[in-house]
């Protein structure tokens, strides 16, 4: 007889990690399964001669839950915060341009004119309403603002969170809060507003966090944890059903017999997995696509970098014609990344925009990389340190259509009782809301 189990969670990214860590929690039989020879997914932390790299996700943003999840596992004392007032910049004709945060700096900032200016303070005194159809990020800024906002400050902002087209994502999958606030208030500022005077539960304010030894810190706590609950290594082949209440799931560790399978997987995996048995859903999941991202940190001495390096970083307009997508300041922002002063940046190339620069070789990265960050970062002398981490499937993109093929995705699921999905195509790429997602997916299986 093969291995029982009550729930097998298919993959060890921060999904199924903190999916597999809710289920033991509560006390059931879970078994995480593995295919790549660590966990955490994109989250991997690497020091190397005085540096600290991030090979993923560069930082975190907390919400109530990962402040709790932090707290259980230990952790709370090895995070360390980006300074709160750390200045954003926007390169704009080779100039970086500080990104007004305030209402003060707003119109004192020449960056945006005032006819964009106007179109933003007028908002909460004017009516609109949204498309019945689905409709892009890129088109809702036109509609309700102007192309500058969308050009300068909107379209690199949606790069630096999806590396997406903001001409295809959908605004509300992919800002879902926005969406509603126009739907129901004709306004966002108002909708917004009212939406917080409705809200119940805990209410914590976002800050931008990493740990003391990088964000790796995470998925190896919620493993060390997890102890012989996860199996690292193991390749699943196929899921069948087994009986009307269980599943059977073949790996190259052998078999093994569940009540339930979580598939915290990315799109592709989980379409190949489901198709025997959920053909609708698997070709919805097959239809999400991804952007392709090459993350490349450059480490300087600090003698070689004449700008003060005094905030988060840049983001690039698409019209500002290099390929850097946005330049992360990681030694600005955090201890520990660099040792003697000296400076680390990461920046991103590649996107759904740029998808080509995936095919470079490493050091034609390097070389791009190095010459985009040359005039914002005054540079005199060039890296004295690089990384190199390609991921053709970097992040899902929600584009149009995405609610709808969500929705196909659940529908044809509720047919097949015991089988749940969890991931960042579903409620968010942050690292907070995958986290989320996961608990709730193993709060919500009920065990026989």
């Amino acid at each position: 007889m093969p291995p029982t189990h009550s729930v097998i969670v298919i993959g060890a990214g921060i999904s199924g990690l903190a999916c597999a860590y809710r289920l033991k929690k509560r006390g059931c039989d879970v078994l995480a399964l593995e295919a790549s020879d660590f966990p955490g997914g994109m989250i991997r932390s690497v020091e190397e001669n005085g540096y600290l790299f991030e090979t993923g996700p560069q930082s975190f943003s907390t919400t109530a839950q990962l402040n709790e999840l932090i707290d259980d596992l230990g952790l709370a004392s090895e995070l360390v915060t980006a300074p709160a007032k750390a200045p954003r910049y926007i390169l704009v004709n080779g100039e970086l341009r500080t990104v007004p945060l305030s209402p003060g700096s707003f119109l004192a900032s020449s960056l945006l004119s005032w006819a964009t200016k106007f179109s933003i303070l007028r908002e909460p005194f004017s009516k609109s309403v949204p498309p019945e159809d689905d409709e892009s990020i890129a088109a809702f800024v036109r509609r309700k603002f102007t192309p500058e906002l969308m050009e300068l400050l909107v379209g690199p902002f949606v790069s630096g969170i999806y590396a997406g087209d903001p001409e295809k994502i959908s605004l509300r999958t992919a800002f879902p809060t926005i969406h509603e606030a126009e739907k129901t208030a004709g306004s966002i500022v108002r909708g917004m507003k009212g939406a917080t005077k409705n809200r119940t539960g805990q209410r914590v304010k976002s800050t931008l966090v990493s740990f003391r030894h990088g964000n790796q810190a995470l998925p190896d706590a919620l493993a060390a944890k997890l102890g012989d609950s996860l199996r690292i290594g193991v390749q699943v082949s196929t899921i069948a059903r087994a009986s009307d209440r269980r599943f059977a799931v073949t790996s190259t560790a052998g078999q093994f017999d569940a009540e339930h399978v979580v598939f915290a997987t990315p799109t592709n995996v989980a379409a190949e997995l489901l198709r025997p048995i959920a053909e609708a859903a698997a070709s919805a999941l097959s239809q999400i696509e991804y952007a392709p991202v090459a993350v490349v940190s450059l480490g300087f001495s600090e003698a070689d970098v004449a700008r003060n390096l005094d905030g988060f970083g840049f983001l690039v307009p698409r019209t500002a014609g290099i390929r850097t997508l946005g330049t992360i300041w990681n030694s600005s922002l955090f201890p520990n990344r660099s040792d003697h002063g000296d400076v680390l940046v990461t920046s991103f190339l590649g996107g759904a925009t740029d998808p080509e620069a995936i095919r470079l070789s490493d050091e034609a990265l390097i070389e791009q990389a190095s010459k985009d960050v040359d005039a914002p970062l005054e540079l005199i002398l060039g890296p004295q340190i690089s990384k190199v981490s390609k991921y053709p499937r970097a992040i899902p993109q929600y584009n149009l259509g995405h609610t709808t093929r969500l929705a196909a995705i659940a529908e044809d699921l509720a047919k097949i009782p015991g089988l749940y999905l969890t991931g960042n195509y579903l409620k968010g790429p942050s690292i907070g809301a995958c986290v989320e997602h996961a608990q709730s997916v193993a709060e919500s299986i009920r065990i026989s």
